[in-house]
């Protein structure tokens, strides 16, 4: 049985936000097919490393090679070829309220194709009804619930039948089995596309029900990164922690406190 190939290389990342370091010496690799899950408290940096594998910022050192392309040597059109091989589906769905559904589905082929409007429509209707909202299409945002929202900007991501597909905490704001039903639909894509998928998520019964891989992270660092047996298992403080949601923070005694406040 051969290997499956890498689509995703990242060594040795390392970012800042003016001089303050946000990731510090990150690598991990995603595998063609493979669903990989980044879990992490607030402030532990997944957001921002789903930010530089999407091109976005530019790192202090380091890596990011997407489907062959590294990231941070790639001139502007080699950016531009790689990014209709990528698919994003954001948090807050981030569709157009002035558009219908379907023209906010269509406006990846509008940007990137020569295709006839009859065209597009047709393809996005398809996608439509990947995502199960057929009949949908000449609907705006503002008549959708936020689990059709989701729906609606997972087929805007995926019309262009992306290699790699990016989703920023999905089940965010949803009902139990609403999120469970976008976790099916996750499931269901990459069987059936054969898409990589990475998934920002600090919802952990999403994570341990699609994930293939999962990487903790914590101050910019990995944690661990293996399977949901493997993280289960593991038996750093921090893990443990993110996994039975107890905090972190150290109570500040009121001396310790004064001190911060007057900067002595």
């Amino acid at each position: 049985m051969t290997t499956a190939e890498k689509v995703i290389e990242v060594e040795n990342l390392v970012t800042h936000y003016g001089p303050r370091l946000i990731l510090d010496d990150v690598s991990l690799n995603v595998r063609e097919g493979e669903i990989r899950i980044i879990m992490g408290g607030s402030g532990s940096g997944k957001s921002t490393l789903l930010r530089y594998l999407l091109g976005l910022n530019r790192p202090t050192s380091g890596s990011i090679r997407l489907l062959g392309t590294d990231l941070t040597k790639a001139k502007p059109h080699e950016f531009d070829e790689i990014r209709k091989h990528l698919g994003v589906s954001f948090q807050g769905g981030a569709l157009f309220t002035s558009m219908t559904v379907q023209e906010n589905v269509m406006l990846p082929l509008r940007e990137h194709t020569k295709l006839d409007e009859s065209t597009m429509a047709i393809m996005a209707r398809m996608k439509l009804e990947v995502v199960n909202l057929g009949g949908f299409e000449t609907l705006t945002p503002a008549q959708l619930s936020g689990g059709m929202i989701k729906r609606a900007a997972l087929a805007r991501a995926i019309i262009m039948d992306p290699k790699l597909l990016f989703f920023d905490e999905p089940s965010a704001g949803l009902d139990p089995v609403v999120a469970a039903e976008l976790d099916d639909l996750i499931l269901n894509l990459r069987d059936a596309m054969r898409m990589s998928i990475v998934v920002v998520t600090h919802e952990l019964d999403s994570a341990f029900k699609i994930a293939d891989t999962i990487t903790v992270l914590d101050q910019g660092k990995i944690l661990i990164t293996g399977t949901v047996e493997e993280v289960r298992d593991c038996d750093h403080p921090r893990v443990q922690d993110l996994l039975n949601r107890q905090s972190s923070v150290e109570a500040l005694d009121a001396d310790e406190y004064l001190r911060r406040l007057t900067g002595d």
